[in-house]
């Protein structure tokens, strides 16, 4: 049936001389296929204006063979939907008719593109909204073309001909939004995650999938369920890629019953492309203790004898219902000051930004994100809970699991059970009143079970605690620049915390 255009008995006035018609509204429908499925962030502003001006520019429209109605043929979804809107509202006359552009038909293909082009030119759509469009326009570009599918590359080509030019690497990555991303982190994609995100979501899909078919059973099949449980998890608008890896690593590691620090570094040799030999490790049933240097003086090794005896040394005191750990502590003469070359960071390590939180909600919400983000990429993500209103904004559960002690190199088992004592001092868990602490522990807890009977050899008996003067080269210089990072912000926003509450006379634990 051929296309027809506007007759003047559908307009309330005849088509001018210019080309111009005018439509009742209700005559014309928003294109289905707008590539922009999020509501208009300017929906307001454009309602007041049409408001008070009216339409600034005609709506351009189009008609499919064989229909009654029109559609919007390039942008001008949201004008239209205010004009009705209004009408309903006002009952007004003049938000009845909208002046309109009529263009012949062409193809489906050719409509969604112009609103695809006219969206770009805006710059309001997400990633993922240009993503659906893009594989819309290649589904409609095989009915079109009488293929089943078409390629990549005959896509972009297509796209290309048709005024749309995108590269077919893009094609490929919002393939993969739409067909592997789309139903697992819904809420991220709608709040605005990029092409940036996207790409580092598939080289950690491709990488860790690559790993678990290395260390552990099920093969693909397998990991996939493990990923899509785990993106559905962590979904989210405040998406973070760097808990969705630590998650990863963590299941990885204990599916294969590997190490998680060998996990770790052979996830990013993955994804980078490089080769990597792990050296094995032997491990250790207990916590070793300082090596002894055959020059020490008599001093220094009972300085270290009294270290490595910390445990019957140590206790806590009980003062005002606050619970505090008394370490002992050895002190030794500062070394000479040596000249280093100065190491710049890629980013600041510490957050200086003017976005910083200023206010008691948003710097506890802040402290349990990052607690919450280095713990789990360091394989104690499940000791984290937060603590709304109150604290530091986080408390942990309880201790690391004794058993790591059997299955953890030296170095790993270090490193953790120091970024724990870290954690636990940024929420103040062995000095906080324990009204505060102990209803939120679990009963099993044997960290509550420590604080409760105020048992120091409990605690120290179960977490290796170290010389704190180890911290350095045990903890420091061995994390990865992410979690060195985001302990210095920790850090930094624990001292916000207190500061603020000082200058506020607010009580941190009320």
């Amino acid at each position: 049936m051929a296309t027809r255009k506007p007759s003047e008995g559908m307009c309330s006035k005849a088509a001018s001389e210019d080309g111009m018609v005018v439509l009742d509204v209700n005559l014309i429908n928003p294109y289905e296929r707008n590539p922009r499925r999020s509501g208009n962030p300017e929906y307001d502003r454009i309602k007041d204006s049409i408001r008070r001006n009216g339409l600034d520019q005609p709506l351009v429209i189009t008609q499919r063979p064989g229909a009654a109605d029109y559609i919007v043929q390039a942008g001008g979804n949201t004008r239209l939907l205010i004009l009705k809107e209004l009408h309903v509202e006002t009952g007004e006359e003049r938000f009845s008719r909208a002046h309109c552009v009529f263009k012949d038909w062409s193809r489906e293909s050719d409509v969604l593109l112009a609103h695809l082009r006219e969206n770009d030119l805006r710059g309001s759509l997400t990633f993922i909204d240009k993503a659906r469009a893009i594989c819309d326009a290649g589904r409609l570009l095989a009915e079109e073309l009488g293929l089943e599918k078409v390629s990549l590359r005959q896509l972009e080509a297509e796209l290309k001909n048709r005024g749309y030019s995108i590269s077919n690497s893009g094609i490929c990555l919002m393939t993969y939004a739409v067909e592997r991303l789309e139903n697992l982190v819904p809420k991220a994609l709608e709040a605005g995650m990029g092409r940036r995100q996207v790409e580092r979501i598939r080289a950690l899909d491709r990488a860790a999938g690559a790993l678990w078919e290395r260390y552990c059973s099920g093969g693909k099949h397998a990991f996939d369920e493990v990923f899509s449980a785990l993106c559905q998890r962590y979904d989210g608008a405040d998406w973070d890629i760097e808990v969705l890896r630590g998650a990863i690593e963590t299941e990885i590691a204990e599916e294969g019953d590997t190490n998680l620090h060998t996990i770790r570094v052979a996830l990013d040799a993955e994804i980078d492309g490089r080769k990597l030999e792990i050296p094995e490790f032997v491990p250790i049933k207990e916590p070793p203790k300082p090596e002894r240097r055959d020059d020490a003086s008599e001093e220094s090794v009972r300085a270290e004898d009294d270290v490595s005896q910390a445990h019957d040394d140590t206790g806590l005191d009980q003062d005002d219902g606050a619970a505090t750990v008394v370490t002992a502590l050895t002190s030794g003469q500062p070394e000479d000051d040596i000249d280093e070359p100065v190491v710049e960071f890629p980013e600041p390590p510490i957050d200086s930004s003017p976005l910083k939180p200023t206010d008691l909600k948003s710097l506890r919400g802040r402290a349990w994100t990052l607690a919450a983000r280095l713990a789990q990429r360091n394989g104690i993500g499940e000791l984290v809970m937060p603590l709304a209103g109150s604290g530091l904004g986080f408390v942990l559960r309880d201790v690391p699991d004794p058993a790591l002690a059997d299955q953890l190199d030296e170095k790993t088992l270090a490193q953790i059970c120091m970024l724990w004592w870290q954690l636990a001092a940024c929420s103040e868990m062995t000095f906080a009143p324990l009204d505060s602490i102990l209803p939120v522990l679990p009963d099993d807890s044997l960290l509550r079970r420590a604080l409760e009977d105020q048992d120091a050899e409990l605690l120290f008996n179960n977490i290796w605690t170290l010389d704190p003067g180890h911290t350095g080269y045990r903890l420091w210089q061995s994390l990865h620049d992410r979690d060195w990072r985001d302990l210095l912000n920790l850090m930094d926003t624990y001292r916000s915390i207190r500061h603020l509450a000082t200058e506020t006379g607010t009580a941190i634990w009320g």
